[in-house]
């Protein structure tokens, strides 16, 4: 429901605005923030046996890093649009950087796990709102007709940086500590604060608009849902999912919690989370397309580098380096589907770009264990072009119905949608490579059974080749456990399989959505797209 003040603007005054500096000067200001945070959400993942190892942890408990982040950065990201009107959206920005910021140096200096958990709940509340308040202040700065290229430098950011954040965090940690994971946000940080005080501004209806009272009822509840959901996602497969009673408390706990969060929005005057955005068509469209969209991205950046190093045996920088060529495609892409965003139908973007990450997953489905790293470059390249095609376009036609001042809610929004899935995504993948790989190795191990002749020929001929080295018992003992290993690894191979090649049909299945998207065309600024 929009703002008393808000309706006392002329409607040619909010949707004729445009800032009095360059829109391109305050992209770059603001996706300074963005990339930063996005970065960071990943950079940790592979330092985490280094952080246990030096806050005398264990890799389980170090896990509640990344845990923590998730979930206050989840819990902000809706709110912020409300944030944003209250405090003005400025001030508002560069308050969540500095947080951001000195919760970084606090992470860097941590001596307990403890104060590392605690410095990285700030730096999750401080970054959740960076992603959707820089989207909009894109979205708004620049006229409709050119929405798409600031949508292509924002989509740099969150496309591009959870993939180069494994390889520069396992670079740091290599090569100096994982505490540089974190220091290298303190110049970004400054930075970002300098020039977004000096070329942001607040569009007029924002100034004019003052929400009331915060909802704390409502706004308790998001976190309590959005909280305990993220817990589950992010613990379930190590507890074995709902073989732990703590998931099943947590699951009633959050449907509970987000069924009464909704209720009471669309009850109150004043939401926290806008959630009457749904009526618009292209937005629920476009929302439920980048849930499946954050599903597929995560979890192929979560596969690829773990099987890199599992099976194939790379360390972590060099798993890194290995799908890095994914962002290398994007980054390529994004300014020519950017400008292809004004000349062409949106929708045949998207639907091409979901051909292209189809295709990209189905030859990743083609994976074994001799495969060469080229075989990894090029559907990584092709992956990140297909994203490319997928995020601009989607992001320009999800909004391109919606008012300038409900940009602020629906980035938050959107926003969430794609982490959630990005997190949904992980845990479906992770608990089928592990479920999987046992369903192959029992498969596997039946057929290689003690009667099987050419088992027993492999077991015999390696044992001979062993007994050059180890007497008799040891090297029957080595054979045997030699070729159990080669067992483990072939059913893990096959999940592997199975895994990319469900993304792939979630992939192509996600075409069925563009149909159900309204074809959004530019009329210039006085026109803002409605």
């Amino acid at each position: 429901m929009s703002d008393p003040d808000r309706r006392s603007l002329p409607r040619d005054e909010v949707s004729q605005w445009q800032p009095k500096t360059n829109p391109w000067v305050i992209t770059a200001a603001v996706m300074l923030a963005t990339f930063m945070e996005v970065l960071d959400t990943t950079i940790v993942s592979v330092a985490l046996p280094h952080i246990a190892g030096s806050l005398s942890a264990t890799t389980d408990e170090a896990t509640w890093v990344l845990t923590s982040y998730l979930v206050s950065n989840a819990i902000v990201l809706p709110a912020s649009g409300w944030f944003a009107r209250y405090f003005g959206r400025k001030r508002f920005l560069i308050t969540c950087i500095i947080m951001f910021t000195i919760s970084s140096f606090i992470c860097g200096i941590s001596e307990s796990l403890f104060m590392l958990i605690v410095a990285r709940i700030i730096q999750g509340a401080g970054g959740g709102a960076l992603q959707p308040l820089s989207q909009a202040i894109i979205m708004e700065s620049f006229p409709p007709e050119k929405r798409g290229m600031g949508m292509a430098a924002f989509a740099i950011g969150v496309v591009v940086a959870p993939i180069l954040g494994p390889t520069l965090g396992g670079w740091f940690t290599d090569h100096y500590s994982w505490r540089w994971a974190f220091y290298i946000n303190i110049p970004v940080g400054v930075l970002a604060v300098v020039m977004t005080n000096l070329f942001v501004e607040d569009p007029p209806y924002l100034r004019a608009a003052r929400p009331g009272k915060i909802d704390a009822i409502g706004f308790g509840l998001m976190a309590l849902s959005l909280g305990t959901l993220q817990i589950i996602l992010d613990r379930g497969q190590e507890v074995d999912w709902f073989a732990a009673p703590w998931i099943g408390w947590f699951a009633a706990i959050s449907g509970a919690a987000l069924l009464a969060f909704i209720y009471r929005q669309l009850q109150i005057a004043e939401p926290i989370v806008n959630l009457r955005v749904f009526t618009d068509r292209n937005f629920t469209v476009g929302t439920l397309i980048i849930f499946m969209v954050g599903m597929a991205l995560y979890s192929a950046i979560t596969m690829l580098p773990l099987f890199l190093q599992t099976l194939i045996g790379y360390p972590a920088l060099q798993s890194g380096i290995a799908v890095s060529p994914r962002g290398l495609g994007a980054f390529l892409a994004m300014p020519l589907v950017g400008f292809l965003t004004a000349k062409v139908d949106n929708r045949k973007l998207i639907g091409t770009g979901f051909v292209l990450v189809g295709l990209s997953l189905w030859q990743f489905a083609g994976i074994n264990l001799e495969i060469s790293v080229w075989s990894i470059i090029w559907p990584s390249i092709l992956t990140g072009v297909g994203l490319s095609m997928l995020f601009v376009p989607l992001s320009t036609v999800t909004m391109g119905t919606l008012p300038r001042e409900e940009m602020g809610n629906a980035t938050g929004i959107f926003n969430l949608m794609r982490n959630v899935g990005g997190s949904v995504g992980i845990s479906m993948v992770t608990t089928m490579l592990s479920r999987a790989a046992q369903v192959h190795q029992s498969e596997l191990t039946q057929r290689l059974s003690a009667g099987d002749y050419s088992f027993e020929g492999r077991t015999q001929s390696l044992q001979r080749m062993l007994q050059g080295f180890y007497d008799q018992a040891d090297a029957a003992r080595l054979a045997q456990g030699t070729l159990q290993n080669q067992l483990l690894r072939q059913a893990t191979l096959l999940a592997y399989v199975e895994n990319f090649r469900l993304l792939s049909f979630l992939s192509f299945f996600c075409i069925v959505g563009v149909f159900f998207l309204k074809r959004v065309r530019s009329k210039g600024p006085a026109g803002a797209a409605h």
